[in-house]
């Protein structure tokens, strides 16, 4: 490990560049305790630094300090937070006072085992130790779970959602509350946001003083971001990848960092070329919620319809990666509260996806069965994909009976999260419509409407085949099967 950058920093005169020097600076100065670990956890990854890890430090520092007790942090993925929040600050404070409780939550087991893991690393070192001297791991207490201080302070690991019965803590930090394709489901953002409420806050040991952190990347307007802002009373440090507005961002010891609108916020490491890359695959609503910290409100947001490509002709039917696929969204009733029966069909064409005909009519099953048939014969369809699921089962299984191959999809994650995994290739311009089509106005209506319209088959049919066919752009009739 190469000490000097940071003691350029903090000792741009060089006077007393000494192994003392650089101890006193650990101790006192978070940035460059966290930067000290970086070297240990990264995996011979070169350091960077950026003003942005100042302004974390900072606040992060009025925390440990009792300064700030509501501390929420936004900002783009690979940007250190969890570093900062999960590795390096822990045993920094461990460090000044053994007697710390910390409880340290992340979504899932395996990134909350992997962050306690490199915390536990840093705590073992012998330039950890000779800085803490006082502060010594437990041998009784050491594990992935949870590792104890002789003094009785912790680090304790839990999972978002996760049961934390006869636990509490003096600092709780949340790091990463869900996953990106987690939030779009109403029902997995709720459940997170009612753990924070119901179970979260009660396991403070002083309600009155002590301190939470949550940092992480937007993901929706209901977040856990979201949801705690609401409520207020927290200081909130955005740093989105491109500034939205001139501001000026405390990085500690009475300094600012003036940011104008536009500004980058690491262009060393995100040029803008690179961001420009990024917003192309992942979508503009994905991209501007977690790299801009800005999440679009569902309805109507989702998908726009200038995003969509137009055709006018078609590409050759004469190699294995042409297609004639249909997908089927059905219902398992007709009558009229029940929603339609939907069967898209499309040319897919290596990795576009030009859509032909959308079929949309409530019909009971031998109808639906009669109806599918029809279209299959209609279209000289290769392909015919049904969600496995309802009247779904039971048509694929009549189906081959009939010697109609039809291929069962089972569905991942709820419709609004599987249409988000759409919006990227229909912004690329890689799903087109006809210019003009009788179903072209209501397909128009739905998909607009979505995720608040009365009906949403077609958007179920749309992203069935979008996702079956970006999961299979090089693909023959044989390995479909």
């Amino acid at each position: 490990m190469n000490p000097l950058p940071f003691i350029a920093r903090q000792n741009p005169t060089g006077a007393l560049s000494d192994g003392r020097l650089l101890q006193a600076i650990l101790r006192q100065d978070l940035g460059a305790f966290a930067e000290r670990c970086f070297y240990d956890v990264a995996g011979g990854r070169d350091y960077l630094h950026n003003w942005h890890l100042d302004a974390l430090a900072h606040h992060l520092t009025l925390v440990a300090e009792g300064h700030c007790k509501r501390l929420v942090i936004t900002l783009p993925p690979r940007s250190l937070k969890s570093l900062y929040a999960s590795i390096a600050f822990p045993a920094w404070m461990l460090g000044h006072d053994p007697h710390r409780r910390i409880i340290c939550a992340s979504y899932g087991r395996g990134l909350a085992t992997a962050h306690a893991n490199s915390c536990r690393s840093i705590m073992r070192t012998p330039w950890y130790r000779a800085l803490f001297p006082l502060m010594r791991i437990d041998p009784r207490k050491d594990t992935e779970d949870e590792v104890r201080t002789t003094r009785g302070g912790f680090r304790l690991t839990a999972t978002v959602g996760g049961a934390l019965t006869g636990r509490g803590g003096s600092i709780i930090i949340i790091d990463d509350a869900m996953k990106a394709d987690d939030a779009r489901s109403d029902a997995l953002r709720t459940n997170v946001n009612d753990w924070f409420d119901e179970t979260l806050l009660s396991r403070l040991d002083d309600k009155r003083s002590d301190a939470i952190v949550l940092v992480m990347q937007r993901l929706h307007v209901d977040d856990l971001v979201g949801h705690v802002l609401k409520a207020g009373g927290w200081t909130h440090l955005n740093l989105s990848a491109i500034a939205a507005e001139d501001m000026q961002v405390p990085i500690g010891n009475g300094l600012f960092h003036f940011r104008k609108a536009g500004d980058l916020l690491h262009p060393e490491r995100e040029p803008q070329r690179v961001l420009d890359e990024l917003r192309a695959a992942m979508g503009s609503a994905a991209f501007s919620a977690q790299y801009l910290q800005e999440p679009v409100p569902a309805g109507g947001n989702m998908v726009q319809w200038e995003w969509f490509g137009r055709w006018t002709q078609l590409p050759e039917k004469k190699d294995y990666q042409t297609r004639i696929v249909q997908s089927w969204d059905t219902a398992s009733k007709a009558n009229e509260l029940n929603d339609y029966s939907v069967g898209i069909t499309a040319l897919v064409h290596k990795e576009a996806i030009y859509i032909l005909d959308v079929a949309r009519a409530r019909l009971e099953y031998p109808a639906l069965k009669k109806r599918i048939v029809a279209e299959k014969k209609q279209w000289n369809a290769d392909i015919v994909l049904i969600e496995d699921k309802g009247s779904g089962q039971s048509l694929i299984q009549d189906l081959r009976a009939d010697h109609i191959y039809a291929k069962e999809i089972k569905p991942e994650a709820d419709k609004v999260v599987r249409m988000s995994w759409c919006t990227a290739p229909i912004e690329s311009g890689a799903v087109l419509l006809p210019y003009s089509a009788p179903w072209l106005d209501a397909f128009r209506t739905e998909i607009l409407a979505f995720p608040n319209a009365l009906h949403d088959d077609q958007v179920d049919a749309l992203s069935q085949l979008i996702n079956w066919a970006r999961t299979k752009s090089n693909y023959t009739l044989d390995n479909v099967r």
